[in-house]
């Protein structure tokens, strides 16, 4: 089944627009094209997707669903085509960032899009890693900016807030925990068996202080991603970014377990050498970040 990205996109566009010609319209492909194109996703996934006896395009209940998911996958293709945009230029560019995954995954995709539609925009050299590495990056003078979501910032330093965030415990709907009706505790919520970030990540360091002890996961995995894929088979509970389990909190497919008691509300920062003064194109891309709040 080698459903396309462009049909993907047509489905989400006909729900957006409520006609096959408007999407066809915004998509700038002709309406018979679009009209092909909707079939085929329909012969592809062996489903009704829209109900054309109606007027404009109305979709059926298992084209509400189908888009739903669809919408997951034009976001994540999106964010991967802005991500591998900056990871590709040239190491020679005139300016170099590192963020932390958290901000890298989600956050960077919007703020890189934004730098790049101005005029006078220089490209960006992303590095994608955990807050620690970030530090080290920037005090190294690898990169002129960094963006970390540990709850401390290195006093040699100087930093900048650019959001908030907070940390969630999710777990799969099968997981006992989901069904649970009061909020945990704290040291209820410090005695579970987590799959966790490695150390140094931000969010692990988050929930260390706001339990005012060492994370031990009984599983340690590099990266948003991995943790997310253990949760929702149905594995171990992790705390992980809100910003992270947005989509599969939406959905379903990941419950948040009420938790209470315990501050998981953190501050998001941009890190840069102390004294030493930001270059012109770092200083122009953190002030879009700052202004595009």
């Amino acid at each position: 089944m080698d459903v396309t990205l462009d049909e993907v996109r047509l489905l989400v566009a006909v729900a957006d627009r409520g006609s096959i010609s408007a999407a066809a319209r915004v998509l700038t492909i002709s309406q018979p094209s679009a009209s092909a194109r909707m079939r085929q996703l329909e012969r592809r996934l062996g489903l009704e997707l829209v109900d054309r006896r109606s007027r404009g395009a109305v979709l059926t209940a298992d084209g509400r669903a189908v888009t739903d998911w669809a919408r997951a996958v034009v976001e994540a293709a999106d964010v991967l085509v802005t991500g591998a945009e900056a990871l590709a230029a040239n190491q020679d560019e005139q300016l170099s960032v590192a963020a932390s995954q958290t901000v890298g995954e989600y956050l960077m995709p919007a703020w890189l899009a934004a730098h790049r539609a101005r005029r006078d925009a220089v490209a960006v050299r992303l590095r994608v890693t955990n807050s620690r590495d970030v530090v080290a990056a920037v005090r190294a003078r690898e990169v002129d900016l960094g963006f970390v979501e540990s709850p401390t910032v290195p006093s040699d330093l100087a930093r900048r807030r650019v959001g908030t965030d907070r940390l969630a415990l999710v777990v799969a709907p099968s997981h006992p925990l989901a069904r649970r009706r009061r909020p945990l505790c704290r040291d209820e919520l410090a005695g579970l068996r987590l799959a966790s970030r490695e150390d140094g990540s931000g969010t692990r360091d988050t929930l260390a202080r706001a339990l005012g002890r060492p994370i031990e996961p009984v599983l340690e995995l590099d990266s948003n991603a991995a943790v997310k894929v253990e949760v929702l088979s149905g594995g171990y509970p992790a705390v992980l970014s809100a910003l992270a389990v947005s989509g599969e909190l939406r959905d379903g497919r990941l419950v948040e377990v009420a938790i209470d008691g315990v501050d998981l509300r953190r501050i998001l920062h941009a890190v840069f050498r102390r004294g030493a003064g930001l270059p012109a194109p770092a200083s122009d891309f953190l002030a879009g970040v700052v202004g595009g709040r």
